[in-house]
């Protein structure tokens, strides 16, 4: 294989935004268990004080997680996640206006290898969605794994990140105030698995838990498609019903995170390794769906909401891709 290394002349400002995603590429693939290793080996040095006072405030923060977090606004704006915005460029695309007087469920698709659009718009301010949106506070939701893990936990709560699970999912939208928009990458991360570059496969034919959930708090929904999520990592092709997703899915099943075999560029040379690509991402965010409170609603309305929104879905997408390089003969597979 040749081997294609990055010219030294390679200006300072795109030498910054490599920078900036390899410090986020590690953080999602190898901060949470340097965090764990780091945590154990204090206990066995003359630190050892550190990793005890920090388990006795873990015991008394345990539960901050579920309660929306602890963001740090003066991290999410910090120059950084500017760099890591023009590395690809990412770039969030509004349609409609959406009344902070209301909570909202935004739904993320496609999920991608590494969420890259979703971080960068709803966890950063380096997309401009404060300004877009006005009165908003987006959080992000991640598997409740990762919240298990030491410091790690503190560093992600900074970004706006909150655990999937439903109690913590549904404490923002309990305030009658308005103003909190979660937003689930629906498909999770069996869908992951499905991100190959010119696929828009979305799993989303048998989820139905956010639609119940915003019927439950009568939280609007608000699909969202990120053109080109897909686009800026390569996978080793996996198909239903090959050894390989077998493998991948029963991993996934029993760790309930997903192991996608994805491959990309390096950082001083562009032939392999784990940087995505230089691939522009658009997140399109579509027409807010009115959603009425209802304690308990039948499987008549999850069914005829759900059916709704996938339509809105269809339609966010057939009037975007023709912008973003999508052949018009494409459409979404919902699986």
């Amino acid at each position: 294989m040749t081997i294609h290394f990055a010219p030294l002349e390679v200006p300072v400002h795109r030498r910054l935004q490599t920078a900036a995603v390899v410090q986020w590429v590690f953080s999602f693939l190898g901060l949470a268990p340097t965090c764990i290793f780091l945590f154990f080996y204090l206990l066995f040095t003359r630190f050892w004080l550190l990793s005890v006072l920090y388990a006795v405030w873990w015991f008394f923060d345990y539960d901050t997680p579920s309660r929306g977090g602890r963001r740090v606004p003066y991290l999410c704006g910090l120059r950084v996640w500017e760099h890591m915005r023009d590395y690809f460029p990412i770039k969030l695309v509004k349609t409609a206006d959406l009344d902070p007087r209301n909570n909202y469920i935004v739904g993320f698709h496609p999920h991608g290898v590494l969420v890259a659009g979703a971080f960068t718009n709803f966890c950063t301010y380096a997309t401009g969605f404060r300004q877009l949106f006005p009165g908003l506070t987006s959080y992000l939701l991640m598997l409740p794994l990762w919240f298990r893990a030491p410091f790690f936990r503190d560093y992600i709560m900074c970004a706006g990140l909150i655990p999937s699970d439903k109690q913590s999912a549904s404490y923002p939208l309990f305030k009658r105030e308005g103003g909190n928009a979660i937003v689930i990458a629906v498909g999770g991360a069996p869908e992951a698995l499905d991100a190959h570059p010119g696929s828009y496969d979305v799993m989303l034919a048998r989820k139905k838990g956010f639609i119940k959930m915003a019927m439950e708090h009568g939280a609007h929904l608000v699909p969202v498609f990120s053109f080109g999520e897909n686009e800026v990592f390569d996978q080793v092709e996996n198909p239903r019903g090959t050894w390989l997703r077998w493998m991948q899915e029963k991993l996934q099943s029993i760790m309930g995170i997903s192991l996608p075999l994805f491959h990309a560029r390096g950082i001083f040379q562009y032939s392999f390794g784990l940087m995505p690509y230089r691939k522009p991402i658009h997140t399109v965010v579509g027409r807010p769906i009115r959603v009425e409170k209802k304690e308990k609603p039948s499987a008549e309305d999850l069914d005829a909401l759900h059916q709704l929104y996938m339509d809105e879905l269809s339609q966010l997408f057939e009037e975007h891709k023709g912008n973003y390089g999508v052949d018009a003969d494409t459409h979404l597979n919902f699986v």
